[in-house]
């Protein structure tokens, strides 16, 4: 199930029900009412604009909790409780780490910051995708928690503009096999 694909056909369908109560409106513009059905109009107008509100906010709660429940980005005030931790300190155009030498298999810490300006700190995977991404600011540290399955040398490449060295500012790191060994 992708959940992309479920969430285009409801979208899908909802324009639909959209389109078909403007053509329904448009259709009864031109015949003429009495008071009578205009007051009826209007009273089955107010309970149908309720029922939508109502529908709208519970399918709004819904689709907040279904899709926000997995939520990625760990707590930023407490312990990861990661095995390994790396700390990293960007500045223009560099970054440095704590380690350059991680572990498969085993969750891992960074603990993001910046000496100046801010930056997009990217983790690429040897084949060129991105891994796991965050921010970089000063004043600030920003935690994630990742665990690489796959040994190799994982680049970071900053995400965001940070002056004109920003295309150079590159940095690297092993994953290796929980043992020690390279794969």
């Amino acid at each position: 199930m992708i959940v992309q694909n479920e969430i285009a056909s409801i979208a899908w369908v909802g324009m639909g029900l959209v389109a078909l109560g403007f053509a329904y409106v448009v259709s009864q513009a031109s015949k003429p009412a009495d008071a009578a059905q205009a007051q009826a109009a209007y009273a089955t107008s107010n309970r149908l604009r309720r029922w939508l509100f109502a529908g709208l906010l519970i399918i709004g709660i819904a689709v907040s909790y279904v899709t926000l429940k997995p939520f990625p980005i760990p707590p930023q005030h407490a312990p990861l409780q990661a095995a390994q931790v790396v700390d990293v300190v960007s500045r223009q155009w560099s970054w440095t780490l704590s380690a350059t030498q991680v572990k498969a298999g085993v969750p891992i810490e960074f603990r993001v910051t910046s000496a100046d300006v801010n930056h997009g700190f990217a983790i690429y995977a040897p084949d060129d995708r991105i891994v796991i991404q965050t921010q970089a600011m000063p004043g600030f540290t920003n935690k994630i928690l990742h665990t690489f399955h796959e040994p190799g040398k994982y680049r970071i490449l900053c995400l965001e503009y940070c002056g004109l060295a920003h295309h150079g500012m590159l940095g690297e790191f092993d994953v290796v096999a929980a043992d020690g060994a390279r794969s």
